[in-house]
């Protein structure tokens, strides 16, 4: 991202006003000031500097751990690999709670994320905003520049309070700049949160200039960013968490409220769906098909905000975009020596989220294209381990070493074959020791239908996903927990310039295939179950195999190495012979003959006679009625379209679905998580402990209690 470089700052409500700030000029031309007194903040310029200051709030959310554990882990899509640094997010065992788990605590290590961190960020954020909105009517003259930094004020401070709000329920509403230390608050109702942040968007919404590209294309909030986050935040407030906790409270909302509000929604998405689509034509452009920092695919119409980074140490600020960590298995490891990790591959293989039987089952594995373009299942052989075994089986660089058959739980090709890892013998024999052919025997290109065969070609690693009908994909493990899964490729990055550097690669925060998702749960709870199903087939078509495309083609972030200063010698080679643009589609789906044929993924009912993969997902949870089967295919469509992409928990959370997704998918997350407690988050105890009362004396305990969710 060339336009936004790091300036994050803010006035957090619990501190002083003291602030050093990186501003800019504009975001083309950045320079780098000094310590600042809020002082500056009564100048035009300093307000200025102050809106433009907004995007670097954003960039906390990808700086660390808890990029994936608060929007993620817990779910039914993602459980925890090996590495237990963020268990507790994932269990909700008795170490979970509004104290920060601790090495002392039981932590696995120190980075476990703390229940306070989101809620320390989010306020930093809202006071730089609240700043601005007090300051700017009097201060900037011109009615175009005010009104672009009200914009863009309106909308973090709603975007903040959204996360809030959908993670800890009712919070402290704080609109106006605060001076000094201040620790007495009043925590408001989720209804009261709820309205701030439809009033901020709809503020946002008004303000924004259409789709003028203020601080650069791609990346700067317009009107239809806001639209977006309009609509969803009104579907929240109509959705099942909110209306519970509204009766709850006393404060029902009426039906002619709901559906007032699920009709502004699909205004809103309408507006962002006409001024930002079509969709991008191939799903690939949206993350696999990355170059380098900079590359056009940033710069997508159909994205509506996203976290922006670039190359530049000196403006990156603490928190790089960390997340090319999280999604990979730990292939290094379990490898044997044959696959070395470095920058030449774009991902680290830190395990933390492995997809659970339910994300690979969701997809239609013949059909999808989402699936092949998005999960990473071969990595070329970059190291010979042992020259006698490489001699014996004519192993060569760049052949496949690791191989990750993706079947259905119909598919009996592999019962009778022996798979695993640390393997120095053929891996897929049968009782007979036979090899089963090898259908992508060379490196794949996009132009190319014909795939080469080596019958019998031997890979030191693999793993399949079912064997007699049994999910075995765990069994591949180092002990106690599975670190051999196919990760995803939404965050990979071969433009690092040091194997554990910084990523530099924009975050993708809302798109517009989301949009018209969003939208099609809105007609759902109408009843308009044919207009919903007509915005889920515009995403659907999408997923579709084009004609002509070669199936079994892969590609990831890993070729902005191509472009990388480290792309010599031996780097060179190894990246060559670790990335093989080549997946497993064949061989995981074996009755299926190579083709370049288009493929068809529309619904012609909605929501009966859905395919069978749903079929399967909506019975073993138990949805029967026309609402919960399309609310829940709703969220496998979610899940099909925008796996990884940090919206997991809130969306089960809000939906009440929760609770049986997690037990019923999720084997780590199921014996801890619990009803009426753990769709909200635990308010940060340091917070609390913090507050005093008029008087300047400490809360009592049973004051404390009252300020906490229930059961933490």
């Amino acid at each position: 991202m060339k336009y936004i470089k790091n300036i994050g700052f803010g006035l957090m409500i619990l501190a002083g006003v003291s602030v050093t700030t990186t501003s800019c000029k504009d975001f083309l031309d950045e320079e780098l000031t000094t310590s600042l007194s809020t002082d500056y903040f009564d100048t035009e310029q300093g307000l200025i500097d102050l809106t433009e200051s907004l995007y670097g709030n954003i960039r906390w959310h990808f700086g660390y751990e808890w990029a994936y554990a608060i929007t993620l882990y817990g779910t039914d899509e993602f459980t925890n690999g090996n590495d237990l640094t963020s268990e507790p997010w994932n269990t909700y065992d008795n170490r979970f709670g509004p104290i920060a788990c601790t090495p002392a605590t039981g932590a696995a290590n120190n980075n476990c994320p703390a229940p306070q961190a989101l809620w320390d960020e989010m306020y930093y954020g809202i006071a730089s905003c609240n700043t601005i909105i007090a300051k700017a009517e009097n201060v900037i003259q011109d009615v175009a520049v005010r009104n672009r930094c009200l914009a863009h004020a309106y909308f973090l401070r709603g975007y903040n309070y959204y996360r809030l709000a959908a993670q800890y329920g009712g919070v402290v509403l704080q609109t106006e700049p605060v001076e000094g230390v201040v620790r007495n608050f009043t925590r408001s109702t989720e209804e009261q949160c709820w309205e701030q942040v439809v009033s901020d968007l709809r503020n946002a919404y008004d303000l924004f200039e259409g789709e003028v590209y203020t601080y650069g294309k791609g990346i700067t909030w317009t009107k239809a960013t806001a639209a977006h986050f309009l609509a969803k935040a009104l579907l929240f407030r109509c959705s099942e968490r909110c209306q519970k906790q509204f009766a709850n409270d006393g404060t029902s909302r009426t039906d002619a409220d709901i559906q007032a509000d699920l009709t502004e929604a699909i205004e809103a998405c309408t507006y962002a769906i006409n001024a930002r689509g079509p969709l991008t034509s191939d799903y690939s452009d949206l993350y696999a098909n990355w170059t380098g920092v900079d590359c056009e695919n940033e710069q997508l119409d159909e994205i509506l905000m996203a976290a922006g980074h670039n190359a530049d140490d000196a403006t990156k600020g603490r928190y790089g975009n960390r997340t090319y960590n999280y999604f990979t298995p730990q292939f290094s490891n379990f490898a044997g020596g044959w696959v070395k990790r470095g920058v030449w591959i774009g991902g680290m293989d830190f395990q933390r989220c492995r997809p659970t039987e339910y994300t690979y089952a969701v997809f239609d594995h013949v059909n999808d294209a989402r699936m092949w373009k998005t999960f990473k299942t071969v990595y070329g052989i970059n190291t010979i381990a042992d020259a006698e075994v490489s001699a014996e089986h004519n192993v060569q660089l760049g052949d496949p070493g690791i191989v990750m058959i993706l079947n259905k739980q119909d598919d009996h090709t592999y019962d009778g074959y022996t798979f695993g890892a640390y393997s120095q013998n053929p891996t897929w024999t049968d009782d007979e020791g036979r090899l089963p052919e090898w259908r992508e025997g060379q490196r794949q290109t996009t132009t190319t239908g014909e795939l080469t065969s080596t019958p019998g070609q031997w890979a030191p690693n693999s793993l399949v996903l079912y064997q007699g009908g049994q999910y075995v994909a765990p069994e591949f493990k180092s002990q106690p927990i599975c670190n051999f899964f196919a990760g995803i490729n939404k965050t990979d990055d071969g433009s690092r310039t040091a194997e554990k550097g910084d990523a530099h690669r924009d975050v993708t925060m809302a798109r517009l295939a989301e949009t018209y998702l969003v939208r099609a749960e809105c007609y759902v709870r109408q009843g308009n179950y044919s207009a919903a199903m007509n915005d889920i087939n515009v995403v659907r078509a999408r997923a579709q195999w084009k004609d002509g495309e070669n199936r079994s083609f892969y590609t990831d972030g890993s070729q902005a190495f191509e472009n990388n200063a480290l792309n010599t010698g031996s780097a060179a080679d190894n990246y060559v012979n670790s990335n093989l643009n080549m997946n497993t589609y064949y061989l995981s789906n074996p009755d299926i003959e190579v083709t370049t044929e288009a493929s068809n993924l529309q619904l012609t009912s909605f929501p009966s006679n859905l395919p069978e993969e749903d079929e399967a997902i909506l019975a073993q949870i138990g949805a029967s009625s026309d609402f919960d089967r399309a609310i829940n295919f709703i969220l496998n469509e979610r899940t099909r379209e925008l796996l990884g992409e940090w919206s997991r928990w809130e969306d089960l959370s809000r939906t009440e679905t929760l609770i049986t997704r997690a037990k019923a998918f999720n084997p780590e997350a199921a014996p801890g998580i619990t009803a009426n407690k753990h769709e909200l988050r635990p308010i940060p105890q340091s917070f609390i402990d913090g507050l005093l009362n008029d008087d300047g004396s400490n809360l009592s305990d049973e004051q404390k209690a009252a300020w906490q969710n229930p059961g933490y």
